[in-house]
């Protein structure tokens, strides 16, 4: 797959949108937030993000406004299938050094994958870079908790063979649940909470706040991570001083949900 990417072609890997209801969590705790790291306005219908490689092998992250076609190539790869992603030229927003994500494929026939030289996007920004994985910080807590909503029935068979222990007097629990249970009365920005569908009629909430990411289930429980403790998963039980079930309800009723 290729796009002409100024007077050049752009091998495209893969594809991710960039929307107020999905976006990488490496990018930030919102779509505004993931937006300005990529120095685009935060529209509502959002991008679609084409990384690629280009005819000498150099990294490119080509930031596109046609939404549509680029989650039309997701769904079709996701089913095994091919599809072309060739994103017309005026649709290209900014294209930007580097990728976000760790990628293990490369373009067949060119040099291995590398950054291109320091600014060579125009910009003069430092190429974008995956997160590293030998530090614990705010992208390393976002992507776990995005792992838990996509290995939700191991952690909760993981939960019910360990016992399930809550640290329900932990404080930076207890702060993450009242910031959490301020959304449903002041409004957060776009995509800091957000809710996709579930097994039987449930949902799957993300929400995210300073130094803190909560994955749950509105039928089950729910899970939170800190930056103050790295690598650990906190566990909120259905049951206990916290009323789980309403905040939930809540933060399912106020959170951007997909089309």
């Amino acid at each position: 797959m290729s796009d002409e990417e100024d007077g050049g072609s752009l091998y495209v890997l893969t594809a991710v949108l960039l929307t107020p209801t999905q976006f990488p969590a490496v990018l930030g705790d919102d779509f505004p937030e993931a937006c300005a790291l990529l120095g685009v306005r935060p529209v509502t219908d959002g991008y679609g993000l084409v990384l690629g490689q280009d005819e000498e092998g150099a990294r490119w992250t080509v930031v596109v406004d046609d939404v549509s076609l680029v989650a039309a190539a997701i769904a079709s790869w996701d089913c095994g299938m091919e599809y072309d992603l060739s994103p017309d030229e005026r649709t290209i927003v900014v294209s930007l050094a580097g990728w976000p994500l760790e990628l293990t494929v490369s373009a067949p026939g060119v040099a291995e994958p590398h950054d291109p030289e320091q600014g060579a996007d125009g910009t003069g920004r430092v190429p974008l870079t995956p997160p590293s994985a030998d530090a614990w910080g705010p992208v390393q807590r976002r992507m776990g908790a995005d792992q838990i909503a996509r290995e939700w029935a191991d952690w909760s068979e993981r939960v019910a063979t360990d016992g399930g222990a809550a640290a329900a007097a932990h404080p930076g629990l207890a702060r993450a649940l009242a910031e959490a249970k301020q959304y449903t009365v002041a409004a957060p920005p776009p995509g800091r909470v957000r809710s996709s569908f579930a097994a039987e009629g449930a949902r799957t909430v993300r929400a995210d706040g300073p130094g803190w990411s909560l994955v749950a289930r509105t039928d089950d429980s729910a899970f939170v991570l800190l930056d103050e403790e790295p690598g650990e998963v906190l566990i909120v039980p259905r049951e206990g001083e916290f009323d789980l079930g309403e905040l939930l309800a809540e933060l399912d009723r106020v959170a951007a949900r997909p089309l």
